[in-house]
């Protein structure tokens, strides 16, 4: 702990159970964690200094009557591959000042899917990979975002886990999500935390 504060990135594959575990986290441990995902979606709606860039960079239609269009932000994005990380650079940072404000001392999880692709890793005292086999992520995926499967293996074919994986500190295996098991695991990996 640096401070009175230790933080740990939470991440792993699509479909692998990370908002599982964070629930989990909160619930049963009483451990706060901030979902970069949510106040990413959040902070794009709602911060001017967000918008006023997206603007720049997208056009006005991006914000077409004060709300943000998702449909057009998604167009761009996904138009050219150079401008997800153009849109990154817009969001990322303001999701890490938000992060730093919201955190307090003691103990707290940041919760990212895209932990080290965004750079976050650099601002966690250790990782947590949340794992499960690929078919089983595949299912979970599949019938959360009711998306097929063509849709989610070209999610997932975007994401490195196993290389992620090789870079974290602790593994959590939730390929059942069994609820007995993954507290039996937490509770031996919040002992290293502490």
């Amino acid at each position: 702990m640096v401070n009175g504060k230790c933080v740990v990135g939470i991440t792993g594959g699509i479909g692998s159970g990370k908002s599982y575990v964070s629930d989990i986290l909160r619930r049963e441990f009483g451990i706060p964690v901030y979902d970069c995902d949510r106040e990413a979606k959040r902070l794009t709606a709602t911060d001017e200094e967000i918008r006023r860039k997206l603007i720049a960079l997208v056009g006005s239609d991006v914000f077409a009557g004060g709300e943000l269009n998702k449909k057009c932000l998604a167009d761009y994005l996904f138009s050219d591959p150079e401008h997800a990380s153009k849109v990154n650079a817009i969001v990322h940072p303001a999701v890490l000042r938000d992060f730093e404000r919201w955190a307090g001392e003691g103990l707290v999880c940041l919760e990212s899917a895209i932990l080290f692709e965004s750079g976050f890793n650099a601002y966690v005292d250790k990782v947590l990979f949340v794992d499960a086999p690929e078919d089983v992520r595949l299912r979970r995926a599949m019938q959360r975002d009711t998306a097929t499967e063509a849709q989610i293996r070209a999610r997932m074919k975007m994401q490195q886990p196993e290389l992620h994986r090789a870079q974290s500190d602790f593994i959590i295996d939730n390929s059942t999500s069994d609820d007995t098991k993954l507290l039996e695991q937490l509770k031996q990996v919040i002992g290293y935390w502490l």
